[in-house]
């Protein structure tokens, strides 16, 4: 019965990543007055209009969805105005939110935000600490501000990451505690429970949003960053190097000891049946998976089934 007496809160997500917190939030028994999220994109060779997963959720819950074009637009603020939010609930919608949004809700925009903040504010912080070699990440709650997430802190909570890790499985790790601790933050916030902390400014790094052409393997760095790229760019944008004119995406790697002091960075020093040895700037990298350009995904003991490799030859060259 109390649930039912809260006033109603908005939802503002794009992706799959979003869709567990607005579930969580339907159960807890909370009014959702509508989702947002951002227009349908075209996609695949068809170009075919697709809408968002939050989209597709709100929709079989019976949940209004807006999609505007522009958050500054006045027929859409007055339109989340007329709801007058206790909350506005953001989990990756995708664009920053306007002042004149952040001002409707009674007790502000609270945003889940997949990082230790104020590490790795913007657009890629589960990616970015894995190619940085973090031992941990973490999920923050924090009361949003008109800058770059910067807003203050209200619950925190760490997790290790996991040698094996990718981004795609921190990702799911992540989301699964966020959605906890958005639900502790909100029933905190309720019961007047929990005070907004500052984020240490000076203490801030920054995470941008990676784009395919970043994916590409520079062998003259160590066999340990490398590897730590491959995992941050799986499942997207995915890494990549060349073999002697073909494409190659790199999508499982493992460092293995190895001397290569007379070996030049990108060079194939040996074929074995579950993996290509390759040397770096800095010790060797046993390539496990790969996939050729319009091929699918596969593991290089199947890879070499079909398809002849030479030791010596270096990665990197789009021509030998």
């Amino acid at each position: 019965m109390m649930a039912a007496m809260r006033s109603p809160l908005v939802f503002m997500g794009t992706p799959s990543f979003s869709v567990p917190f607005l579930d969580a939030i339907l159960k807890s028994g909370r009014s959702v007055a509508c989702a947002v999220t951002q227009p349908d994109k075209a996609k695949g060779r068809g170009r075919r209009l697709t809408p968002a997963p939050v989209k597709e959720f709100a929709l079989e819950h019976g949940i209004p969805v807006l999609q505007p074009v522009k958050l500054q637009d006045p027929s859409f603020v007055e339109s989340i105005g007329k709801i007058r939010p206790q909350y506005i609930v953001v989990v990756a919608y995708g664009k920053i939110i306007p002042p004149v949004i952040l001002r409707i809700p009674e007790k502000g925009c609270i945003n889940v935000h997949a990082s230790l903040l104020p590490e790795y504010r913007g657009a890629s912080p589960i990616q970015w600490a894995i190619i940085n070699g973090r031992p941990y990440s973490g999920v923050t709650t924090m009361m949003m501000d008109e800058a770059l997430d910067t807003g203050d802190v209200l619950l925190q909570e760490k997790i290790v990451i996991d040698r094996s890790d990718t981004a795609g499985s921190l990702s799911i790790k992540l989301s699964d505690t966020g959605v906890k601790l958005l639900m502790r933050t909100l029933d905190g916030l309720d019961r007047g429970e929990i005070v907004p902390q500052p984020q240490d400014h000076t203490k801030a790094s920054y995470a941008p949003l990676l784009k395919k052409e970043d994916g590409l393997i520079e062998w003259m760095d160590s066999s340990e960053n490398i590897c730590n790229k491959i995992r941050g760019f799986t499942p997207w944008p995915g890494t990549y190097t060349w073999y002697k004119g073909d494409r190659w995406g790199i999508w499982k790697a493992e460092v293995i000891e190895r001397d290569t002091s007379s070996d030049t960075p990108g060079e194939i020093v040996e074929i074995r049946p579950d993996g290509i040895v390759v040397a770096t700037g800095g010790g060797v990298l046993k390539v496990e998976e790969i996939q050729m350009e319009g091929k699918r995904r596969m593991g290089v003991h199947e890879y070499l089934r079909g398809h002849r490799v030479e030791s010596g030859i270096i990665l990197g060259q789009t021509s030998r």
